[in-house]
């Protein structure tokens, strides 16, 4: 069976322009096991990039400085030419003011790490951001980070000091991701199969824990109105739950493999979830509708036989910031760059040894991360977006979805404004 790559339509599409690379210390003594880079982040407003190194380190650079150097050194690797570890002394006003690149050493391997702020991500959905027994200010920037022995370390950014040690898992924390509205809830994912939910104001309170997966759970993803959370494992359904009641809203089923991978379009209205089936669908989550599938096979295997190609499993999936692109990984060593509306990529990138991927918090980079602890960035597609699509995005800045579909307009409209795509 031919890899995707190989059809005639794929054969002419564009390359996505390489930015640079942050290449993992190595040492011979170095197992291989271990070395993993599971998780890429972007602090919200793009101050800050992390990354797991393998083994027990998770490195922090100031975003800025990475771009800088990539421009003055190609893509060459600069990382650890320019590492620095944090001094021991903290100076709270100058580590704020300028950020500081450093180290982390979590005390485990690293499986998952987010950024949680207590500024909202979306001021006009925000209800509440003061802080509770944390005296840091309202600009407090946090990095949570999930071991391999069910602990979740809550991080300073800006001093890197330890403030919170979380230890109601008992096995590998997978996946971690903040509600984007500043209330520091922090949600995690585990192999114990279940979602706990953690009020990081309330000195890392456990509020809830979330059951009902079968097995693992990989991951794990906020609407951006905060109120939604989907949460994905290794079952074919894909989970969706109500935040405010902490209830089960429903399962989408249409994949037929383990699903590994969910994240929300920036205005909530869609979801893109990857699956070990090779493909990757997009969903009205809503009312439950798969409108498209991104397939990693070509011709795309037959449900039975879904899983039977290793060497193409869909790893990671994440939407960029214009709401028109999604990028996915795979184990057939390629990046992709979709459009929402297209049914073949629009720039590819070779990538060995894949793990995970995101874009920077403007969309203009997609990180992804290898088994080796590396991380290689690229531009994103730029494109211009059709009408239809900014007013899909614009009329949900002000309300959701089932909102939309209830607005006293002609039925035409109506349809023009949502996702039917």
């Amino acid at each position: 069976m031919a890899s995707f790559p190989l059809s005639v339509n794929e054969k002419l599409i564009a390359r996505s322009r390489a930015v640079g690379e942050l290449l993992a210390p190595t040492s011979p003594f170095d197992k291989k096991c271990g070395r993993e880079n599971w998780t890429v982040a972007f602090a919200p407003d793009g101050s800050y990039f992390a990354w797991s190194q393998g083994h027990r380190i998770v490195k922090l650079v100031p975003w800025s400085q990475c771009l800088n150097n990539f421009l003055l050194h190609g893509t060459k690797n600069v990382a650890n030419s320019i590492s620095t570890r944090l001094p021991r002394q903290n100076s709270d006003s100058g580590q704020k003011n300028k950020p500081c690149e450093h180290i982390i050493d979590c005390g485990d391997i690293v499986w998952s790490l987010a950024f949680g702020s207590s500024v909202p991500e979306k001021q006009s959905r925000c209800v509440n951001i003061e802080w509770h027994r944390f005296k840091f200010g309202q600009d407090q920037l946090l990095l949570a980070t999930g071991l391999n022995n069910g602990r979740i370390k809550i991080w300073d950014v800006y001093t890197g000091k330890l403030l919170l040690n979380l230890m109601d898992h008992t096995e590998v924390v997978r996946d971690l991701t903040f509600a984007p509205d500043g209330s520091l809830i922090l949600v995690s994912a585990s192999r114990d199969k279940t979602l706990r939910v953690w009020d990081l104001k309330d000195d890392g309170n456990m509020m809830k824990v979330l059951r009902g997966h079968p097995n693992w759970v990989y991951g794990c993803a906020f609407s951006p109105d905060s109120s939604v959370l989907c949460s994905v494992g290794a079952s074919k359904a894909v989970f969706l739950w109500d935040m405010d009641k902490y209830s089960m809203i429903r399962k989408l089923e249409g994949h037929h493999n383990d699903v590994v991978a969910c994240e929300f379009s920036p205005d909530g209205a869609l979801l893109a979830t990857a699956s070990y089936d090779t493909r990757v669908y997009v969903w009205d989550p809503h009312i439950g509708v798969i409108l498209m599938e991104f397939g990693h096979l070509f011709p795309p295997p037959t449900p039975i036989f879904a899983g039977g190609a290793n060497d193409r499993w869909v790893r990671s999936v994440s939407f960029s910031h214009d709401g028109l692109h999604i990028a996915s990984l795979a184990d057939d060593k390629m990046v992709r760059f979709w459009r929402i509306d297209e049914e073949y990529p629009v720039q590819v990138a070779p990538l060995n040894n894949g793990l995970c991927c995101t874009f920077s918090t403007d969309g203009s980079v997609l990180a992804a991360g290898t088994q080796d602890g590396s991380v290689y960035f690229w531009a994103t597609p730029r494109q211009v977006p059709s009408l239809q699509h900014l007013c899909r995005m614009a009329i949900r800045r002000v309300m959701p979805t089932s909102q939309v579909k209830n607005l006293p307009i002609p039925s035409k409209v109506v349809e023009f404004l949502c996702y039917q795509i």
